[in-house]
């Protein structure tokens, strides 16, 4: 029996602490919870009892007249204070009785406020003057120092104060990446950059960049280098020291430093240049420094500084006008580590911007960034290979091609063509679709370039017919124009904020002429001669074309060169150096000049396209009036109502073909 009730015994509850396990850690907060609460017992608990309060007239006509005080003590010339006599206790002990907290029997028992000792004494003295001189009550005086009032009250300002130091500098540390503690402040000057190395490892390879293909021919020969060095050096060869990406927002530049890293495998430094600028005096050199003295310890290796620009801006060119020189210390520094650290040590530098016209000189030289590998908008065959990868977790439907969907996003960049995808996935999910469509690729472009669609927005039928009308005068034009954008469609469901909206499928190519651009200064300016034709009058819908043919022309005359009278000039500065410049580089007249030509072209071309409407006026009302019914119509609706466009790609090629094998034959006939 008895080996049954040791058996039975039940184990005492640890809760969840475990056998071996660690003891749970320890909080410094704790301390300051038990702190608080001693605090508050001591203010609102008195462990000896306290008396009760009462007030004069109670005192005057109970405890007085029946001779129950034995004294009465003001304190502090504020409160009176009153002793009962031992025999008269009893009488008031069911009021004195206030459980923990009542008074002890030596007293004081009640209290009450006095408003001045004189009026006081006057009031004690009528209300005593029937009593004999010995049971008259005389009042005691008595002046009482609440010490720990005093102290707290010089303590807890300064107390106050450095808790807020110590919690403003505990959130700064917690950004230098030193693991916490109030200890970190001084770790303000360490590098915050994030390292990828053997034990977390960077994934992405060049399997992952899609496209870029002359941007990652540049960059496998850094890749080569760290894989074997030797191959190089031993030829008296040496590697670029620092490669600079540049490129428009979305390209891929971050991802092709990364797919670097993960191809080398070798460690990698990322941060940000915003990384290095701090509020402290001196702390973005300190950062610099600490950076490259972490990469020669872990050489070879990768350090990676994304939007270079915050500290490598030409110097002298602040737009703070001079009021901070902490970015200039900062580039000093960076310019100092990278042309000090030996060639050969396996310590290669990448960085990345969209402004490179912005930069230091002294940063661009050879030595320090020798290359720069421009990472350009993705081209047709680009965007295809884009797409396949951002498809990959996708469910499509088998009409969904590749190549027409990139066809449809010209001038997109890998992260807008991310987003058409995510998009059309989140569409035909709204949709309750089993798979991702054709339609929804297309919605999702739409949605991405003009915005959401607002069908609920009112609009009269004045205002819609107007915007039909509008719509319809540029895609008549830039249909009939040679050089014009062909349109894909055209829509008057209000988008964003625009109330009607137009898509073209702008040629992929390098250069523009100049009957280009005025084709498309035509076509632009179509809504406006539009308006003007079928209701005589004009409205504010023009606005954003007469922005976008405005900044055209004034590009074509003091940009490119293409005025007669002004001549081959241009006064553009693609160095960036000259931004916060107060003068211009022209004179008063040449810039008369120049406000002349751009608006004689832009008068030219707005008569052209009221010529090419009123030469079409049948077309353009019908296909107005088709747009008014379907709202939304597409280039086979232009097509139908214009007939095939004569200046296709297709054709011309045939042509062009077709012309220059008669030249060739022309040439191999003229010897015979």
């Amino acid at each position: 029996m008895a080996d049954n009730t040791n058996k039975n015994k039940q184990k005492p509850n640890l809760g969840n602490f475990k056998p071996g396990g660690k003891p749970p850690k320890f909080n410094p907060y704790w301390i300051y919870g038990v702190v608080i609460v001693v605090f508050l017992a001591i203010q609102y608990f008195s462990f000896g009892g306290g008396p009760v309060e009462t007030n004069w007239m109670d005192v005057k006509n109970s405890m007085l007249s029946q001779h129950d005080i034995s004294k009465i003590v003001v304190v502090n010339r504020e409160e009176a204070q009153i002793y009962l006599k031992e025999s008269s206790y009893e009488k008031y002990a069911d009021k004195l009785n206030n459980g923990f907290n009542s008074p002890s029997k030596l007293g004081p028992h009640y209290f009450f406020t006095i408003g001045s000792v004189e009026t006081f004494e006057n009031n004690l003295q009528e209300a005593q003057e029937n009593f004999s001189d010995s049971d008259k009550i005389s009042i005691e005086y008595k002046t009482v120092h609440n010490y720990f009032g005093e102290i707290v009250g010089w303590i807890l300002p300064f107390l106050i104060i450095i808790a807020i130091w110590w919690w403003i500098f505990r959130r700064m540390s917690k950004g230098t990446g030193g693991g916490g503690g109030a200890g970190n402040i001084f770790n303000v000057g360490k590098s915050q950059a994030k390292v990828f190395d053997k034990d977390s490892r960077v994934s992405t390879n060049f399997k992952d960049v899609a496209g870029l293909a002359e941007a990652k021919q540049e960059v496998e020969e850094i890749v080569e280098f760290l894989k074997s060095p030797s191959k190089y050096t031993k030829l008296g060869g040496k590697i670029p020291k620092g490669a600079l990406l540049v490129g428009p927002p979305g390209t891929g530049k971050t991802l092709l430093a990364k797919a670097v890293a993960g191809e080398a495998n070798v460690p990698f430094f990322s941060m940000s240049g915003s990384d290095f600028v701090e509020m402290f005096v001196g702390v973005g050199a300190s950062r610099v420094r600490d950076l490259f003295k972490q990469a020669k310890e872990k050489a070879p290796c990768i350090v990676f500084i994304d939007e270079i620009d915050a500290i490598g801006r030409a110097r002298g060119r602040n737009p703070n006008m001079g009021s901070n020189d902490e970015r200039e210390n900062t580039l000093n520094q960076l310019l100092t580590e990278m042309d000090g650290f030996d060639t050969n040590s396996g310590v290669i530098i990448l960085a990345a911007t969209n402004r490179a016209d912005i930069l230091d000189r002294a940063l661009m030289r050879a030595g320090r960034f020798d290359r720069q590998i421009h990472v350009e908008l993705p081209d047709l065959n680009e965007r295809r290979e884009i797409f396949q990868v951002h498809l990959r977790p996708i469910k499509l439907s088998q009409e969904v091609d590749v190549s027409f969907l990139a066809k449809q996003t010209p001038g997109f960049s890998g992260a807008d063509i991310a987003n058409v995808c995510n998009e059309a996935a989140l569409i035909a999910a709204r949709k309750n679709r089993p798979d991702v469509t054709k339609q929804d690729f297309l919605d999702a472009v739409d949605r991405i370039i003009g915005g959401l669609e607002k069908k609920n927005k009112i609009i009269s039928k004045d205002e819609k017919r107007r915007i039909a009308f509008h719509e319809a005068g540029h895609a008549t034009i830039s249909w009939l124009l040679e050089h014009a954008h062909p349109l894909v469609k055209v829509t008057i469901v209000p988008r964003g904020k625009a109330l009607g909206a137009a898509w073209y499928l702008p040629e992929e190519r390098s250069i523009t002429t100049k009957e280009q651009l005025l084709d498309e200064m035509c076509s632009a300016l179509g809504g406006r001669a539009a308006e003007e034709i079928t209701f005589g009058t004009i409205s504010t819908g023009a606005q954003n074309d007469l922005e976008k043919v405005t900044k055209q022309a004034y590009a074509m005359i003091s940009i490119f060169g293409m005025s007669d009278k002004v001549g081959n000039v241009s006064f553009y500065d693609s160095t960036g150096q000259s931004d916060f410049s107060f003068s211009k580089p022209y004179s008063e007249k040449t810039s008369e000049l120049i406000d002349a030509e751009s608006k004689l072209i832009i008068d030219s071309q707005y008569e052209r396209a009221l010529e090419v409407l009123k030469e079409n006026h049948e077309g353009h009302e019908k296909l107005a009036m088709k747009l008014l019914e379907k709202e939304v119509i597409f280039g086979e609706d232009l097509e139908e109502i214009f007939g095939k466009r004569p200046w296709t790609k297709e054709e011309l090629t045939e042509e062009k073909q077709k012309d220059a094998e008669e030249k060739a034959s022309h040439h191999t006939e003229e010897p015979n």
